[in-house]
């Protein structure tokens, strides 16, 4: 049986045998987060994606250099290189420096990271702390011949490169078809044709973010940043670089192009790209309110969700779906979600108060665990993983019940797989113990509270709501039980 890692290459359309470019090594870039506002759900989804890559990797014994940026400039409204910078116009609204916007979103970024038990990458760079690698590396594409400067703004000249070297192999476009769909320059732009990007721009007076250049004092074009901090850290080849499927045209093309432009050939081995997150059946965005922040999920306090969902139970549903398909969040989705990672977490904490059978094991323990590695193999499927958990959990639950025995040796072996797949691959947790033991706090006190107006109600022979508190907390599960004593609560 062929236990290989297929992955899925975006550069070629199929799935291909994964083979790192050194033996047991693997170089792998992802393009972070802009940071001008609070990280969305969707960008955590692609994160929480690649995390899963990178615990498996590891998990597979490869010693994994993961570099995952931080774009604190650079990044125009308009990806045709017009407009404000994000972080400069939300400085600006806000009257504050830019870097404190930076810090502010950065902090806010890892922290829901971090709740969602991603783990932190090998290397995180920021544009700003690589301003001279950038202008070095305008200065080789200039040399080159494949970029020209007018009014102290650099271009690169795609028409000229794609005499050279096809451009547009990733997405798929044609550049013929990318200049018949583009419309004219409007003669106010130094570019010489509409499909060049800025490599450098000269900033204009009111621009905050600028530093000196050969060419002006400026900043650096969006897609130059991830160029340069990837043959820095993982050199002018390497393994993986990976990003969310919006990424696809323009920025990941003009990276290809940037690099092939100096080196002559292709910068990165195997493209994998992360699919959208939809809420509710439509796509997420800020400006039609069909939106919400990871923060507000996991406090309940949004006008989407009527309960709050916690982070590990958010995380689970994201791994439930394949990384190159699009998801669609949705409360019933959510809760069904919950229900499944309370049953496997239930199981796994089941597995430690099992009695082996000294030799018995009702169960293909060696054919499941080659499953869930088949699975996994098969360019991440994490949702093919979960299913074969949950056939793991069935036979827990029933060695538990005594219907079916499981031997010593088996016993241990189970619960190392479990543990390695629930806990080290797809990066599930516990739930916080000080989260629950808050929750719980918060749950008695809205009790308590609840039977005090009760049996204020009772005292006032207003039995209509004293009996709606009581048949409403009881569809909720909650036990009223009245007695000379008062009355008190037991939750089912």
């Amino acid at each position: 049986m062929d236990n290989s890692l297929f992955v899925y290459n975006s550069l070629k359309g199929e799935k291909e045998v994964f083979k790192s470019i050194l033996p047991d090594h693997v170089g792998m870039y992802v393009c972070g987060p802009t940071v001008y506002s609070n990280v969305h759900l969707g960008n955590c989804r692609t994160f929480i994606s690649f995390d899963l890559i990178y615990r498996y990797l590891m998990h597979l014994g490869y010693k994994v250099r993961y570099v995952r940026n931080i774009t604190d400039a650079g990044h125009l409204e308009n990806d045709a290189d017009e407009g404000e910078d994000r972080i400069a116009k939300k400085a600006r609204l806000e009257s504050i420096e830019p870097m404190e916007v930076v810090q502010r979103y950065t902090v806010d970024f890892r922290d829901t990271m971090a709740r969602f038990n991603a783990l932190p990458p090998s290397i995180e760079p920021t544009a700003t702390g690589h301003i001279v690698e950038q202008i070095e590396l305008i200065k080789e594409i200039l040399e080159k011949g494949y970029a020209y400067e007018v009014n102290g703004s650099v271009y690169f000249d795609v028409l000229k490169f794609n005499k050279d070297i096809p451009y547009g192999k990733l997405s798929g476009r044609k550049i013929e078809e990318l200049i018949h769909n583009t419309r004219a320059l409007d003669g106010q732009s130094d570019k010489k044709n509409p499909q060049d990007f800025a490599l450098w721009k000269k900033a204009e007076p009111e621009h905050i973010m600028r530093w000196p250049s050969p060419w002006s004092d400026g900043f650096p074009g969006w897609h130059l940043e991830c160029t340069a901090m990837s043959r820095k850290y993982l050199g002018s080849q390497f393994d993986i670089h990976g990003g969310g499927m919006d990424l696809k045209f323009p920025h990941h093309e003009c990276e290809i192009a940037q690099a092939e432009s100096i080196d002559n050939k292709p910068p990165v081995k195997y493209w994998l790209h992360a699919n959208m997150l939809t809420l509710n059946g439509k796509k997420m965005a800020k400006s039609t309110g069909n939106n919400i922040l990871p923060d507000e999920m996991f406090s309940g306090q949004n006008n989407v969700f009527s309960k709050a969902f916690s982070p590990m139970v958010v995380r689970f549903f994201m791994l439930q779906a394949h990384y190159r398909s699009i998801v669609d969040i949705s409360e019933k989705a959510l809760e069904a979600s919950e229900k499944g990672f309370h049953r496997l977490l239930d199981a796994i904490v089941l597995l430690e108060q099992i009695t082996p059978s000294e030799t018995t094991t009702d169960f293909e323990l060696q054919s499941w665990k080659q499953n869930c590695y088949q699975a996994m193999n098969d360019d991440f499927n994490s949702p093919l993983l979960i299913a074969h958990l949950f056939e793991a959990v069935k036979f827990i639950n029933s060695v538990s019940n005594e219907k079916q025995q499981i031997s010593i040796q088996d016993l241990e072996s189970l619960k190392s797989s479990m543990h390695a797949f629930f806990f080290e691959v797809l990066g599930l947790a516990q739930p916080n113990a000080n989260q629950v033991a808050a929750d719980n706090s918060q749950l008695e006190g809205t009790l308590a509270l609840l039977l005090e107006i009760r049996n204020n109600a009772r005292v006032s022979k207003d039995f209509a709501t004293s009996d709606l508190i009581r048949d409403a907390l009881l569809k909720l599960n909650i036990q009223i039980n009245d007695g000379p004593e008062g009355s008190s609560f037991k939750i089912n």
